[in-house]
């Protein structure tokens, strides 16, 4: 038979998309930590010793931005002048202004509207313990494991990134695990053999382990292909917010709708209905009302009410898909309002999704299960 091959990506807090995603959400949890009511779109660009921070926000905080910008890059491990970016000679220009006030009448706290119009998706399924697609879960487990190594070893650098194959039967059950990539930015004087030794054994068999896996089981493994990786970070390639929305979702699994989530705050639905989506994604595949689930949810700019919920259980659902969105919709207040409150999402808690995931990250607010029992005796 023909294998049934299914492929996600992550990337290291290092790379530079991510670098620029950790500075954007880390001005946001600054604005938000003194001013709760923040409304920030905060975009950063970065590349060889520079960055640009720009965007719109409207806060009472005070904060210095280029001085967040560098203690970001500074934690990420950007720390060494010969990389051509370093925290302590990075040159950063900040073009900021306030959010727009045509913006502002659909958003405020008398309207409690959307911040804009689109569609957002959250799914999960039984294929890992958090519900999460596997090849996605893989994919960030080793990534997290990679950006561990680098503040361990100083011979690696913050830049990397993880490519997993999952193989699948004709019932979507997984097989095992096909292909593993990896790649990760090091020292002029670390050798490609000792790169891939240490990523082999530190990397890669741990996070194997963590879902049931050996790398023995795995049939291609690839480390730094192209061999030697010195030239990276944003000095190889430019990084921009908002570029890696596969990376901070489900890994091309579930759908995506298209908003990034990084230096935005929770009254823009691109981010907090998405983390919504999730939230009653995986409630329904806990309660055991289906195994695969996604859910839609799409909004006009200003209207506080979603335009239209949809789930697809993929045939799984214990009840017609129809019933399923009937019962999230009397038990979830899905205005952008509503989702605020019921995640607690106006807090500084996003620096930590940009560097290590939005979704599968045990403690965050939309990862709770607390809405499964409640679902489950709405049924009966």
């Amino acid at each position: 038979m023909e294998k049934r091959l299914f492929t996600s990506e992550c990337v290291t807090c290092g790379h530079p998309d991510k670098v620029a995603d950790a500075i954007s959400d880390a001005i946001l949890d600054a604005c938000i930590a003194q001013d709760p009511g923040s409304r920030v779109a905060c975009e950063t660009m970065v590349t060889t010793d520079f960055c640009v921070i720009c965007g719109e926000i409207t806060t009472k905080a005070v904060v210095d931005y280029a001085q967040v910008a560098r203690d970001t890059i500074r934690s990420i491990g950007y720390t060494h002048p010969e990389d051509g970016f370093c925290a302590d000679t990075v040159e950063i220009l900040c073009k900021l202004h306030t959010q727009s006030a045509d913006i502002a009448l659909g958003t405020n706290d008398a309207v409690g509207g959307a911040g804009d119009q689109g569609m957002m998706f959250g799914g999960a399924c039984a294929q890992t313990p958090e519900l999460m697609p596997l090849p996605a879960a893989l994919a960030r487990t080793m990534a997290n494991t990679l950006t561990d190594c680098v503040h361990r070893n100083p011979n690696l650098r913050p830049d990397g990134k993880t490519q997993v194959t999952v193989e699948f039967d004709e019932n979507n059950r997984v097989v095992g695990v096909d292909t593993v990539v990896v790649s990760v930015m090091h020292s002029a004087s670390f050798s490609i053999d000792q790169v891939r030794a240490l990523v082999r054994e530190q990397v890669i068999a741990p996070a194997l382990a963590a879902y049931g896996f050996s790398l023995e089981n795995v049939a291609h493994i690839f480390i730094n292909p192209t061999g030697s990786f010195v030239i990276g970070g944003p000095n190889g390639d430019t990084g921009l917010t908002g570029r890696k929305i596969i990376v901070d979702t489900y890994g091309g699994y579930f759908s995506h709708g298209g908003g990034a989530f990084s230096g935005k705050d929770p009254t823009k639905v691109d981010r907090s209905a998405a983390y919504m989506a999730r939230y009653m994604a995986k409630n329904l595949v806990a309660a055991g009302l289906a195994t695969q689930v996604q859910v839609q949810l799409a909004y006009a700019i200003g209207v506080a009410e979603p335009v239209s919920v949809r789930v697809d259980s993929y045939g799984t659902g214990k009840v017609s898909d129809e019933k399923l969105t009937e019962l999230l919709r009397k038990t979830c207040d899905l205005t952008p309002a509503g989702i605020i409150r019921k995640l607690e999402l106006r807090r500084p808690i996003y620096a930590e999704t940009a560097s290590h995931g939005h979704f599968g990250v045990e403690g965050r607010p939309w990862e709770k299960t607390d809405l499964a029992e409640k679902l489950r005796s709405a049924l009966n």
